[in-house]
């Protein structure tokens, strides 16, 4: 086992700070290990997330400039339309699904006054001792859906990653039938590396890998790995569905590893052909797409999408989603997004040897727990100590034990992977 020192050794207090921008305010929130900016006047949406230095997130150049200013300060607001009239700021934010236009069942968005280009209202609480900040984002209620979205983002100290707790709630007198979608825009790029693009787990539900869901000028290029779906890095305007996502996403390009995990109810309906996760892919072209409203691509943008199910709401009630939210290096191949780590190597154990790479959201001492069927601990190997955010390379020997069956690698209290030892 081996790590290196995380890029920022006294990572600590969460730190919270309100800037003013030409057009809008953006709300800093900072752990030393990762930086997220808000942006409430524009669609609640998460407009930057930075780690090392690196930019993880899309946002549009003719909109932005490098220091979140709005080019043109008017262009902040509501704005309604067909496509072609789509300020599309970039970042990450909270539609409802499904999307159309042939019925009041279908969000007819974007734009949408409300939901995307609408003012979120913006609270934040931080804890007195620095150790967890959380932004509650609100949107103004909606008279096409029904809804209000909210939108909780909390971060933690000494943690790579950020929870992300969605909610629509039905501010209407009558009943309403929608999904929550988070759409997160990431920079899109030519094929650099083996590994770029887009990865996701399967479920084995049996439903399909895909469903086609929008052709602008053709289907993205999806190829199965075993278990895994990976989107290469292309150039095509179109949008693919998983109706067999197993709860993450992955995104690798230059600024390192995005994942998103999310949970899925095998037993409930999904739009868009029963897609739980879902990817768009856009890069710039001559002229517009007349049969996407007009819609005319100026930039290289891989939207990586992750979907509740359907929920009937009566007025009043609320549906919620949470995800996960988690940055890191650039390692490949993504095989595994956990609660507390993604592995880029699986983990194994095979002749008594326990091999893996994967990246741990917190830090702490590492540990190798080899448990009984009962779930008591029969071994334990220390592992030196994990950083957050730095690769956590396994090359250890299994304690050996008769009755031991299962393997857990832990940082802390965190559990970060488990493998079942084989008899014998």
């Amino acid at each position: 086992m081996s790590s290196t020192p995380a890029h920022r050794a006294d990572a600590g207090r969460v730190r919270v700070v309100r800037r003013a921008r030409a057009g809008h305010e953006v709300v800093d929130v900072d752990n030393g290990l990762i930086r997220l900016v808000l942006a409430p006047a524009l669609g609640g949406r998460i407009l930057s997330a930075v780690r090392d230095g690196r930019e993880f997130l899309h946002r549009n150049p003719d909109l932005l400039d490098d220091a979140l200013n709005a080019r043109d300060p008017r262009a902040v607001g509501p704005h309604d339309g067909p496509m072609s009239a789509w300020r599309n700021w970039g970042g990450d934010k909270t539609w409802p699904a499904p999307q159309g236009w042939s019925g009041p069942g279908e969000w007819a968005g974007p734009p949408d006054p409300v939901l995307d280009s609408g003012a979120y209202a913006c609270d934040v609480t931080v804890a007195d001792d620095g150790s967890r900040a959380d932004a509650t984002l609100t949107s103004g209620d909606d008279p096409r859906t029904g809804l209000r979205l909210i939108r909780r983002i909390s971060m933690v100290s000494g943690r790579c990653d950020v929870a992300v707790r969605l909610t629509a709630r039905n501010v209407s007198a009558r009943t309403v039938r929608w999904a929550l979608w988070n759409v997160t825009q990431l920079p899109g790029h030519p094929a650099r590396r083996p590994g770029d693009g887009v990865w996701l787990g399967t479920a084995g539900s049996g439903a399909p890998d895909t469903v086609d869901l929008v052709a602008g000028t053709g289907r993205p290029r999806v190829e199965r790995h075993g278990d895994l779906l990976h989107v290469p890095a292309q150039d095509v305007v179109g949008k693919v569905g998983f109706p067999d996502a197993a709860g993450w996403i992955a995104h690798v390009g230059p600024a390192g590893t995005w994942t998103y995990r999310f949970p899925v109810d095998p037993t409930a309906p999904y739009p868009d052909g029963g897609s739980r996760a879902e990817v768009w892919m856009e890069h710039p072209l001559r002229a517009p797409l007349e049969h996407l409203g007009g819609l005319r691509p100026s930039h290289r943008v891989v939207e990586c999408e992750a979907l509740g199910p359907y929920r009937e709401l009566a007025p009043g009630d609320s549906a919620h989603l949470d995800g996960t939210m988690a940055l890191g290096p650039r390692l490949g191949a993504v095989t595994s997004v956990g609660r507390h780590a993604w592995w880029s190597e699986p983990l194994t154990c095979a002749e008594g040897r326990v091999t893996g790479v994967c990246v741990p959201s917190g830090s702490g001492p590492a540990v190798l727990l080899l448990r009984d069927a009962a779930g008591h601990v029969r071994r334990r190997r220390e592992l030196g100590t994990c950083a957050a955010g730095v690769p956590l390379v396994l090359d250890a020997r299994v304690p050996a034990d008769p009755d031991g069956v299962r393997l857990d690698v832990c940082c802390a209290r965190d559990v970060l992977g488990s493998v079942a030892v084989a008899a014998g």
